[in-house]
């Protein structure tokens, strides 16, 4: 993948629409070859704000075509002229005045469009694995990007409990946190694989319904959680770890107390930290997927994923995927 940034788009699914009034700037921008971070202190520099005053909610790729929002918080200052923005490989879409900051995660999702090249495979195979993931769904790891080159993330978590130590910067904190509750999530769902029960309902699961972050507790007077599970209306949960209740009970409490008594290390740093307890689904629903052969061995895939789950996932489900921009 990744031939060129033209075989690898991304756009945000925002899943609101800007009030039309209010303080801050919603800038929907679209960048090519570029990273999130750099665009967002462009913007603020082209607005003359603090570098805090531009949020975004979520990174997109830089070796690709993305679009995505941001916003500025104005606060009385005078909007700048946007017809007079020129940068290079980047496009202003629309700018709407919001109520609210743009918070991290405050998205619906990210529409995929996403060329593979030179592909080696069976056909039919591959068209049978596409069929399966579309009907069946695909399971929601977290990527390798979350862990860091080499998986340093994971590594340098320890490096938060060291006296002594540097003062680590609010953005890296949050990266090593993230790359060990992801870690603890993905033993989790690779267990649950492995016993071929990721995406049936298990006794104690807790839910999360499809689409949305609510979700309650396995009630074992309700026969229909069986069919729900297997329509996808619902999908079984793993760990975010956290203080609290694990909110699952009876044989998942056991799976996952048992599977993660070797982390405990992991479990009490992310306490001690102030984390709390949440779940993430174990499974992505993947019924907008559709692809195309543009040649014998070029494939086009479309698809929509929720916010968090991760494009690279559902290429390493499909095959095994190289990118020359990186390897």
């Amino acid at each position: 993948m990744r031939v060129s940034s033209e075989d690898f788009q991304v756009d945000e699914v925002l899943g609101f629409e800007p009030d039309g009034d209010g303080e801050h700037l919603l800038v929907h921008a679209r960048k090519q070859d570029t990273n999130t971070q750099w665009l967002a202190g462009q913007l603020a520099r082209y607005a003359d704000l603090p570098a805090r005053d531009v949020s975004y909610a979520g990174l997109k790729d830089r070796y690709a075509i993305t679009s995505q929002w941001f916003s500025l918080r104005m606060a009385g200052k005078p909007e700048p002229d946007w017809s007079e923005w020129d940068l290079e490989k980047t496009e202003l879409l629309g700018i709407y005045r919001h109520r609210r900051k743009l918070r991290r995660g405050a998205l619906r999702g990210n529409r995929f469009r996403i060329l593979l090249r030179s592909i080696q495979a069976d056909r039919t195979l591959l068209e049978d694995r596409l069929e399966r993931m579309k009907s069946e769904g695909m399971p929601n790891y977290f990527g390798e990007q979350r862990f860091g080159h080499g998986y340093q993330n994971l590594r340098s978590f320890s490096d938060l409990f060291r006296d002594g130590r540097r003062r680590i910067d609010r953005q890296r904190r949050g990266l090593y946190i993230s790359a060990v509750r992801s870690q603890l999530f993905n033993e989790v769902l690779a267990q649950r694989i492995r016993q071929q029960s990721w995406a049936n309902a298990l006794p104690g699961d807790y839910f999360i319904l499809d689409g949305r972050r609510a979700g309650f507790t396995d009630d074992p007077e309700d026969d229909r959680l069986t069919e729900r599970c297997r329509q996808q209306e619902i999908h079984p949960s793993g760990p975010l770890h956290g203080r609290g209740s694990m909110k699952v009970e009876g044989e998942v409490a056991c799976l996952e107390q048992e599977l993660l008594q070797p982390f405990e290390s992991w479990r009490l740093g992310l306490e001690q930290l102030g984390l709390e307890q949440e779940r993430r689904p174990l499974r992505v629903k993947l019924d907008s997927l559709q692809w195309q052969f543009e040649a014998e061995d070029v494939l086009t895939l479309t698809f929509t994923l929720p916010a968090g789950a991760f494009a690279t996932v559902l290429l390493r489900e499909l095959m095994d995927v190289s990118s020359p921009a990186t390897n």
